[in-house]
């Protein structure tokens, strides 16, 4: 029973580190595509490339800035993962 509650603990910690490394990647390219779809809205533009184009640049940018926090994120909590792979063949 114990070790069903370790990979109980493991999934959630999965999903907390999966929520914490897409959200600097997630939250500014909805902004951005919500502020692009209200001005394409506002001015009757329906051209695909001019809400494409810029979300991807904000993506780009988004990862420059929070990549490397990001890769250590996760590096962190594989590196946890392994290290305790010897507690449960005890």
């Amino acid at each position: 029973m114990e070790s069903a509650d370790y990979f109980i603990g493991v999934a959630q910690q999965a999903l907390w580190v999966l929520a914490l490394a897409t959200a600097p990647i997630l939250i500014p390219a909805l902004i951005a595509g919500l502020v692009l779809g209200m001005i394409q809205a506002a001015t009757s533009i329906n051209e695909q490339t001019l809400s494409f184009v810029p979300k991807l640049i904000v993506v780009a940018i988004c990862l420059a800035l929070f990549g490397g926090a990001i890769l250590v994120l996760i590096a962190d909590f594989t590196r946890e993962i392994f290290d305790r792979i010897p507690e449960l063949t005890q």
